[in-house]
Formats: structure tokens, C-alpha cells, sequence
């Protein structure tokens, strides 16, 4: 087989460093691509805390020893990792750093071949070997800690993670390769971990897996993520919770009863469908169809008509046709969204998409992807626009140009719209609950006023 790195930047020369003088020793975990990656490095940050080290979530310039908790999903994702480790290497040649570390799914997937590539890094460590990488740094796993995780998201706001892996087929993604099986979560112990989180000042949980629907089949012998809400739900203090990463063949239907019932479980639902040919599905090996899909988005709009539902589309997929394309926008068309990502398709080896030739070329997968973006833009403030006149129940997350910046329940952190509010004449922190009215919108912001006792 052919070096699966070939191809990247490797070339340390290039990297400028800076030399600072360092007071004393401290630990980064720096982190790199999605929310299941952040909760890892909480949970080692967690345990590396308990053993009393210095450690801190991403470098701020006065480290010595730097973890860098890798991202392999995609092409972009995975230069990105490179170049990261790139820098710290030449950090570690210069000497500005004392020891170099590597984990999660690029370490997993191209262990020999980042060794063989970057010598200059002490470890390289896969998604399952935590306990390696405390015992590398002389540290023990404390399992009084399981539940007691420090997140690094603001105060108010924390990702739940409350499975490991995937089973679906899914021809195009590298995850299970790097992720292995799915593996639930035990409810008691989320419920433990949620409690925990909350009596720290956290008022939003944000539920993540590969595919949350997959939730409990595997210790519980049926899906059990309906059970899991009601329990989170229970929770004294949780205002908010949210439901990301929802597989849509086989969709739980009972889930949405429990969100109708519970009014703080958000009206939102993350469900990935990724195409809207059916051909291109049975390719993506996706177990459904754009008629199934359909099915389900009436059934979810007509169970809960407030609800906003988040989806990604995979552009230039192998077999893509512009027929194929114009199915996937008529698709997007009808459906409507409230919001939309979309990802150009990355040729993963070892993926059964691989074994077929990559036949759209970059330029159109690009130019099919902002297609599409455009038409979600013009969708989004057609919705957006709908709100304005409305009240809604804001959560403040920062306060940034003037303006006090917060999200309605329609909206997940760093991927979805931001509600505006100007600062003037409030007095407000992160983490509170404001009643705003809206009074103006745009494709990805809307902008609110709120009464001076405008505490909810």
C-alpha cells in the first residue's frame, strides 16, 4: 500500500517560532477538530487535574509539555493536524517545548507512517489509549473521577458524550476506523455526569455521538436514547438540552414525544442525511432513500411543527451526476432547512467509497458545494426573516462589538445563527436567560432588543 501521508506538508524548516522565556513547566492539551474530540481532552484533562499537574485546555505560550489531540475525518481536517504537529515539532527541535505528544484519530489511523514522518514527536497515542498516555505521564487513571469532567466550553454550555464509535456502514466515512465499534454510555452515569455539570454552573447540555439513535442497543439491548432525555430531563437546574448527530434510518420516533413533553429539551434536531438522490444513497451505503427521508422529515414537522432541524450534505460524492446534484438541491428546496452544512467529498482509503474512482473533479465538488450553500443562504433569511416581530428565549454566551451575543433554542455554539443585542442599557453576563424581541434579520444573524428587566 502507498504511504497514506504522501502528499502533506511536512517540511519543519518552514515554520517560524518564537523563543519566550518560560517560567515554569505547564501542560497544553490542544485540540483539533469536533466536539467528541473536546470531550476527550476534558476527560484527560480532568484526570491529569486529579493527579495535580499543572495542565491547561490549548497553549497559551508558557508550556513545556504539549498534547495535541488530533483530527483524521477529512482531508482539510487532516493537514490541519499535520501542520499543527508540525509547529510543536519544530517547537521541540528549538527546544521551547520539553516534551511532544500526539493522539486521537490521525495518531489512530497513520501511527507508523507519523512516526516514520515526524521523529521529533516523544508518543504517538491512539483514541483508546488514555491509560498509555497517563501512565507516559506519570499519572494514574482515578476512576472517583468518571462523571466529574471540567469542560472548557464557557461555564454555561457543555457537550455530553454519551457514546463511542459507530456501526453503520456508511461508505464514505473513515470514523469506525478510527473509532471502532459503538459503544453506549451507561445512563446512570450520564445522568451522574449531566448533575455534575449543572451544579458547576451548566445550563445547556449538548448531547453528541457518531449516531445518537444508536443509544443503548448495545448494553440495553434496544434503543434507549427516548429513556435517556426523560432522565437528563429530570435534572434540577438543566434548562436546555439538545440533541445533535441522529441517524435518520431507523429514527426512534419516541424520541420526538419526549421532546413535545419536556419543555427543556430544545425544539432542535441535528439529523445528517447527506444526499437527496437515492442514488447517491445506496452508493453512500446510507440504508434509505430520498422517498424514506422524505417520510420521516413530514412525520418529525408534523409530530413538532417549532422544531428547527440542522442537516449536512456531502457534495462530489463518486457517481455524482449534475442530475444527481440538481436532485440534492430540488431536495434542500422543498425541505427547507433552518440550517445547512455542507462538505466536499474526501477520498478516505480504507473506506469502501475508495474502492471507486474519484471521479468529480475539485473544482466542480466546490463549485456544486457553493450552489448549494447559496441556496441554503437565501432559505435562512427567508426563515430568519419570519422571525422578526417574534419573542424568543435567548441564552447570552459573550459580549462582543457592542452588542451582548446569544443563541435561541434553534441554534447550536460555533455552527448555527447568533442573536444579536446591543449592550446598551443592559446589564447582562454569560449564561443568562433573556426574553428578546426580534427586530431585524439577516442570512446567518438576527438582531433583538430586550427590556432593561429583561432577565427570564
Amino acid at each position: 500500500m502507498s504511504n497514506p501521508t504522501k502528499g502533506y506538508n511536512f517540511a519543519i524548516n518552514d515554520i517560524i517560532l518564537k523563543t519566550k522565556n518560560i517560567p515554569k513547566e505547564k501542560i497544553s492539551i490542544v485540540t483539533l477538530g469536533c466536539a467528541k474530540n473536546l470531550v476527550d481532552s476534558e476527560v484527560l484533562f480532568t484526570q491529569l487535574k486529579g493527579n495535580n499537574l499543572n495542565v491547561q485546555h490549548e497553549d497559551q505560550g508558557d508550556a513545556r509539555v504539549v498534547i495535541i489531540n488530533t483530527c483524521g475525518f477529512i482531508e482539510n481536517a487532516k493537514q490541519e493536524s499535520i501542520d499543527t504537529i508540525l509547529h510543536y515539532a519544530g517547537a521541540r527541535e528549538e527546544g521551547l517545548i520539553r516534551k511532544l505528544y500526539v493522539t486521537g484519530c490521525l495518531s489512530e489511523r497513520y501511527r507508523e507512517d507519523l512516526k516514520a514522518e515526524i521523529p521529533q514527536v516523544d508518543a504517538f497515542f491512539g483514541t483508546g489509549d488514555m491509560f498509555r498516555l497517563l501512565r507516559q505521564m506519570k499519572a494514574d487513571y482515578k476512576k472517583e473521577l468518571v462523571g466529574e469532567r471540567i469542560a472548557s466550553t464557557p461555564q454555561h454550555y457543555a457537550y455530553l458524550k454519551i457514546s463511542e464509535g459507530c456501526d453503520r456502514p456508511c461508505s464514505f466515512c473513515a470514523i469506525p476506523l478510527m473509532r471502532g465499534a459503538h459503544v453506549s454510555r451507561p445512563l446512570d452515569e450520564l445522568v451522574k455526569e449531566t448533575t455534575h455539570l449543572v451544579k458547576k454552573g451548566t445550563k445547556e447540555i449538548l448531547l453528541i455521538a457518531q449516531d445518537s439513535t444508536y443509544y443503548g442497543l448495545d448494553i440495553y439491548k434496544k434503543r434507549k436514547l427516548a429513556d435517556l432525555l426523560r432522565a437528563l430531563s429530570d435534572i434540577d437546574g438543566l434548562e436546555w438540552i439538545r440533541l445533535h448527530y441522529a441517524f435518520p434510518a431507523g429514527f426512534p420516533m419516541d424520541v420526538l414525544d419526549v421532546m413535545k413533553e419536556r419543555s427543556n429539551i430544545c425544539n432542535y434536531l441535528d439529523i445528517p442525511l447527506q444526499h437527496g438522490s437515492s442514488k447517491i444513497l445506496e452508493l453512500m451505503r446510507r440504508g434509505t432513500t430520498r422517498e424514506k427521508t422524505q417520510a420521516l422529515l413530514d412525520a418529525i414537522r408534523d409530530r413538532l411543527p417549532e422544531v428547527a432541524i440542522r442537516t449536512t450534505m456531502i457534495a462530489g460524492h463518486p457517481g455524482e451526476t449534475e442530475e444527481d446534484m440538481q436532485e440534492m438541491m430540488d431536495f434542500v428546496a422543498k425541505n427547507r432547512f433552518e440550517r445547512l452544512g455542507v462538505f466536499t467529498y474526501s477520498h478516505e482509503e480504507n473506506t469502501h467509497s475508495f474502492s471507486l474512482p474519484d471521479d468529480v473533479p475539485e473544482k466542480v465538488k466546490n463549485q456544486r458545494a457553493n450552489k448549494l450553500m447559496d441556496l441554503q443562504e437565501g432559505i435562512s433569511r427567508e426563515l430568519n426573516e419570519q422571525k422578526v416581530g417574534h419573542t424568543y428565549k435567548i441564552l447570552i454566551d459573550r459580549e462582543e462589538g457592542g452588542h451582548y451575543i446569544g443563541r435561541t433554542e434553534h441554534d447550536s455554539p460555533e455552527v448555527d445563527n447568533e442573536v444579536l443585542i446591543p449592550v446598551e442599557g443592559l446589564k447582562l453576563k454569560k449564561g443568562d436567560f433573556v426574553m428578546g424581541e426580534i427586530t431585524n434579520a439577516t442570512e446567518f444573524d438576527l438582531y433583538a432588543t430586550v427590556r432593561k428587566d429583561g432577565n427570564k
